[in-house]
């Protein structure tokens, strides 16, 4: 409903941040609000205990998080503004038993991550990483470099058709691919086959493209099972959350032959890259990179922003989740 009176003043807010976030978003977020560094204290827990109290914001991202002991240190706690469309990490039940509001900055983000996913497709078929190691280390001159896949014609099946993985079917249709997807219900305005089993949709599929939430019902949804459906000339991308695929399973049949490459942009255990996973030539690593160009971070930063500034304002939040 419009504002019809004067405008709320904006009335004084603090802002916890918790890890480090975009640097441009650090720097407006301390030019405009009284902030703290969390990660920065010597000993986070005594610096929750003595100043908790003092702030009405926690700004954290996808990766970052907000557990429950965190959330239950801030007892003034109004609002968590995650930067990032994942909200796996935070702990929604205590937030909303606290009345804590979440916001996080959905759709501006989706076409740049629907570009990885497709840059990461295109790279695992026609071996592109490999090729630029081939001519760097000068072995062109005296070899053939080998046959990648033809992507035109194949199907690719897409597990989690929201907003990524719509860009990411018309990115794959431009590319001569069909497209098949999962969710946990059909789309009635989606013209692409639904598949009611994640099993059935890798056995029919050449790619399988990995765009759904994480958390504890998706953890390890693509298992040893899936990946033997998908089979040794499958491809498997994934753009969504490290937690949703069996890292040992998939180190396993990437080893073994028992599908062809994967395309890797999440991790299950962010840095940290398994060296298993690392020595592996057929699959392309990238790190989480998925929304990491300069014009989406920007307008996520932008998100968080007026979702803070609508919380001093008084009005409603743009991207409550």
């Amino acid at each position: 409903m419009a504002n019809t009176a004067a405008e709320p003043r904006n009335r004084p807010i603090h802002v916890l941040i918790a890890g480090l976030l975009h640097p441009g978003l650090m720097q407006r977020l301390e030019g405009t609000y009284a902030t703290s560094r969390l990660w920065e204290q010597s000993d986070s827990r005594a610096f929750l205990a003595e100043h908790g109290a003092r702030f009405e914001v926690l700004a954290t991202s996808g990766a970052i998080g907000a557990d429950k002991m965190l959330i239950e240190s801030l007892p003034n706690l109004e609002l968590i503004a995650s930067v990032g469309v994942g909200v796996d990490p935070i702990d929604l039940k205590t937030a909303r038993n606290r009345g804590v509001a979440v916001t996080n900055t959905p759709n501006v983000l989706n076409g740049c991550v629907a570009d990885a996913a497709l840059g990461l497709l295109l790279g695992v078929a026609r071996r592109i990483a490999e090729a630029d190691r081939f001519v760097r280390a000068g072995d062109w001159a005296t070899e053939k470099f080998p046959l990648g896949t033809k992507v035109g014609g194949k199907l690719c099946g897409i597990i989690g058709m929201g907003g990524i993985g719509r860009e990411i079917a018309s990115r794959v249709v431009a590319c001569g691919m069909r497209v098949a997807y999962h969710g946990p219900t059909p789309k009635s305005d989606l013209p692409y086959e639904y598949y009611g089993s994640i099993i059935d949709l890798a056995r029919a599929a050449d790619v399988l493209v990995l765009s759904l939430p994480g958390g504890g019902k998706t953890r390890h949804i693509v298992d040893p099972r899936v990946l033997e459906a998908l089979g040794p000339h499958g491809i498997l991308i994934n753009v969504a959350r490290g937690s949703v695929v069996d890292e040992d399973a998939l180190v396993s049949a990437l080893a073994n032959g028992e599908i062809a490459g994967a395309g890797l942009d999440v991790f299950e255990n962010e840095p940290h890259v398994p060296p298993s996973l690392i020595a592996l030539k057929n699959v392309l690593l990238t790190p989480h990179i998925g929304s990491g160009t300069k014009e989406t971070r920007e307008a996520m930063a932008h998100l968080v922003l007026d979702n803070i500034g609508a919380l001093a304002r008084g009005l409603p939040l743009i991207s409550p989740v």
